[in-house]
């Protein structure tokens, strides 16, 4: 295309939305669950997030962007095309700095900012298995996961695959990122086993609150990139969703807050953090559809499940989702893209776009359904063949030893908090 033809000011917003999701990994989840875990653990927390930013970048230049957006295989009736995209645009190849697309903004930026939700996205699984993963496995099952989950899911869903074709709605990352992560936060959490000292009713205090409340600063900060930027414009779409993230956000924050305060008599800081990020990861697949009584609705709907799950749930079927990865992300993004199916309204998406089951159209929600389904079929499959493989063979579960004397200094011989 002609040069010309570039937007700077779309490019100048997706480049600054790329920068605020990569503040949602590092220092984002980084301090969140950093701050959730114990001080003889935090490292490890740092030391994960910070592989899956360096990983996770090669393998998306290299081959995860063509596997993912490229259509190559499809234009050529390759039958991988179900699974992948193509690899013409392996290591960027044909990509230089004139190359748009989405007909205005660089494809090199659009790159990028794809490369931060491929990033984020293993990233949100670590809270599963906290505390207890030993580290050359963990980065030989997170490799493989990444290759083997999130880049199929990727191009299904944004890359023209079937349940792009299909009509599902995810806006900026439910199913890709939310579910995904979630679902196979469970299996891991499952299969792995409980902590050693883990023990119901009895919760494991975290060790710093104060990095809870930072980390999800970031994540709020961040996710204006995340929902606002996926319109790939600076536009009245992206406003939109600039609003109702926010929005149902804060609802999420202190629907959770009351529910603390009654049912556990006091209000607390974790509590309204964890509310908030429900409320983040359930708008996600909402945020392009949706107007204010879809944020509001998804913001106190979302809390009420995912405070259950936490609570009741999770408590009965006795497993260590250590920091809840599932019960808020994987929980929180399957309420988003099913309400994503009852919420979406013309009133956004214009006339003859698609609307949810409010306004009549019942079609969406059962499109919407059927995705989740699909995505949790998916990542349960691909994350249980994978533990078992790299379980076999590398090892995931850390010595007793180690994990009771610390992550952080058997496995990284460091310790964040020195005399």
């Amino acid at each position: 295309m002609d040069i010309q033809t570039l937007n700077s000011g779309n490019t100048a917003w997706i480049m600054v939305s790329t920068i605020l999701v990569l503040l949602m990994s590092i220092p984002g989840i980084a301090l969140f669950y950093g701050g959730l875990v114990r001080r003889k653990n935090i490292l490890s927390i740092v030391m994960q997030t910070l592989f899956i930013v360096g990983i996770v970048s090669i393998l998306w230049i290299a081959f995860g962007y063509s596997w993912a957006f490229d259509t190559s295989f499809a234009e050529e009736g390759n039958p991988l095309a179900f699974l992948m995209g193509g690899f013409d645009k392996a290591f960027l190849r044909g990509i230089d700095i004139h190359t748009l697309t989405t007909g205005d903004i660089p494809e090199l930026v659009f790159v990028m900012f794809q490369c931060m939700f491929a990033i984020i996205t293993p990233a949100l699984i670590l809270g599963a298995f906290a505390e207890r993963i030993k580290f050359s496995g963990y980065i030989v099952f997170i490799t493989l996961w990444v290759i083997l989950a999130y880049f199929p899911m990727a191009h299904w869903v944004w890359g023209g695959g079937f349940l792009q074709q299909m009509g599902a709605i995810d806006f900026a990352g439910g199913t890709v990122v939310h579910i995904n992560a979630g679902i196979s936060a469970l299996v891991m959490a499952v299969m792995l086993g409980k902590r050693m000292d883990y023990r119901i009713g009895h919760p494991i205090t975290p060790h710093n609150v104060t990095y809870v409340f930072m980390g999800t600063s970031f994540l709020w900060l961040g996710w204006f990139g995340f929902n606002a930027g996926s319109g790939l414009a600076a536009d009245g779409l992206a406003a939109n969703a600039f609003l109702v993230t926010h929005i149902a956000t804060a609802m999420a924050a202190i629907t959770w807050m009351v529910m603390d305060w009654i049912c556990n008599k006091k209000p607390t800081t974790i509590g309204a953090c964890t509310g908030a990020v429900a409320g983040l990861v359930a708008i996600t697949p909402a945020a392009g559809t949706v107007d204010l009584l879809g944020a509001f609705c998804i913001g106190i709907i979302t809390p009420v499940v995912c405070f259950f799950m936490v609570a009741a749930v999770k408590p009965h079927f006795k497993y260590d989702d250590a920091l809840d990865a599932f019960g808020v992300h994987g929980v929180g993004g399957i309420i988003g893209s099913v309400l994503t199916g009852v919420f979406a309204t013309r009133f956004i998406t214009g006339e003859g776009g698609v609307q949810g089951a409010l306004y009549g159209d019942w079609h969406q929600l059962w499109v919407q359904i059927l995705t989740t389904l699909i995505s949790i079929v998916f990542s349960a499959i691909v994350t249980y063949v994978l533990f078992k493989i790299v379980d076999a063979t590398v090892g995931l579960r850390v010595d007793k030893r180690v994990e009771e004397e610390g992550l952080d200094i058997y496995e990284h011989g460091e310790s964040a908090y020195n005399r």
